[in-house]
């Protein structure tokens, strides 16, 4: 049964409210009869709610479509999943304290992570502390990746490859036109939080192989509600490509001042374009021609036998939540979250945490999604981004040249 998101957020602030006032009963332990439970603190309210919907709304299409198939078989016994919310209200603090209470008075053994690298980054510590496994699929900085983890397993690809492939395409543009790589000139805005400083961090490495000149460099508050700064910087210096990254409230600032001050950058890639639904709030002629990284994309040739094609998901999902014309990334890596935990429940054919987290760090998996397997750090290695293109208004894939189902139209030729 699927709950609308009103019904889910009434709930998780009853839930929070009863906790508050100490009178939460015992709640549910890690498996009760023939359901198991897996828990996660989600984004429902604060800055980073957009995206922690999107996610929730991926993890219980899974359930949904997993339970509706039959369930998990552990052993000899059929099983379905649940997942327990809390809101943690986009702040670290409250994701950990609320990773410690799933753990520790629900009894949860099974998590799935939150939303964002820094929330991510909060909550594994307590997971680490506790041996509980958790599959996380929204934090993407490569910082999580080298604290050592033994029980964080993440399927998606890591944050330093997000706007590489927008470099690697830049120098492809200059080579076409008979000009040198080194001579292209990059305008860079990210947010300063951790995910978007890896994805930074990615850029500056690509950026440097091919001596382009980087021309802007802003780092901008975490509340990133204004870019005029930067932008005015942009117009005046004219580079060949400007890259953006500050969640889906970043996406929606700089969706919304490039139009407002009309930027003409031949190139634009920016992060989160689909979850922030740039088209939808600016329109297919001031956003055509953005290009916008992605994990996942339903024109890419991955299937499996519980989704079918990356279409047949996209088109499943729509229907389920009729509200989305575009599927984004966040909600599908959600949903493959839940398919590594459902894999390795049945390879383990037990409910042992740390049989359990041999039988996740073992994964190798063919999906809707991609390919599922993790390195010894816990990211998912087998798995490429890719970018796509706004034209028409419509999201289609560029690059990788192997992947694309579309040529690049360059330059943007945007329509303010």
């Amino acid at each position: 049964m699927f709950f609308s998101r009103r019904d889910t957020r009434v709930l998780t602030s009853a839930l929070a409210g009863l906790a508050a006032l100490g009178l939460a009963a015992t709640a549910e332990a890690k498996v009760e009869g023939d359901t198991i439970i897996l828990g996660a603190a989600i984004s429902l309210t604060g800055k980073y709610a957009t995206n922690g919907i999107h996610a929730q709304n991926g993890y219980e299409f899974a359930v949904k479509k997993i339970n509706d198939a039959g369930g998990v078989k552990v052993g000899d016994k059929s099983y379905k999943l649940k997942v327990q919310y809390y809101d943690d209200e986009s702040t670290p603090a409250r994701g950990a304290q609320l990773a410690e209470r799933l753990i520790n008075q629900d009894g949860v053994k099974f998590m799935l992570g939150p939303y964002s690298s820094g929330l991510t980054k909060a909550i594994a510590p307590v997971t680490e502390k506790y041996k509980i496994p958790m599959v996380e699929a929204e934090g993407a900085s490569r910082s999580l990746f080298t604290q050592g983890y033994k029980y964080l397993f993440a399927v998606l690809s890591t944050s330093e490859q997000y706007l590489a492939s927008s470099i690697e395409l830049a120098a492809e543009v200059a080579k076409g036109q008979g000009k040198d790589p080194s001579d292209v000139k990059i305008a860079m805005a990210f947010e300063n939080d951790p995910f978007s400083l890896d994805v930074r961090a990615g850029v500056v490495d690509d950026a440097k192989k091919y001596g382009m000149q980087i021309v802007v460099d802003d780092k901008l508050p975490r509340d990133l509600s204004d870019m005029t700064s930067t932008l005015t910087k942009v117009k005046a210096l004219n580079p060949d490509l400007l890259v953006v990254s500050g969640h889906s409230k970043g996406a929606a600032t700089a969706g919304r001042q490039i139009q407002e001050l009309q930027i003409q950058t031949p190139m634009i890639a920016m992060t989160h374009c689909e979850a922030a639904d740039v088209v939808g709030k600016f329109g297919a002629g001031a956003t055509e021609g953005l290009l916008c990284p992605t994990q996942w994309a339903e024109t890419l040739s991955y299937s499996d036998p519980l989704m079918g094609t990356a279409a047949e998901y996209d088109v499943a999902f729509k229907k389920a939540y009729p509200e989305y014309q575009t599927v984004p990334y966040q909600t599908a890596q959600a949903t493959a979250a839940v398919m590594v935990w459902a894999d390795a429940f049945e390879r383990a054919g037990q409910f042992d945490t740390e049989a359990l987290r041999d039988a996740l760090a073992a994964t190798d998996m063919k999906t809707f999604y991609g390919g599922i397997k993790f390195s010894e750090a816990g990211n998912n290695v087998a798995k490429p981004m890719v970018l796509r293109q706004i034209q028409d208004g419509e999201y289609r894939v560029v690059a990788p040249s192997k992947w694309a189902s579309s040529e690049l139209r360059y330059p943007r030729k945007p329509k303010y």
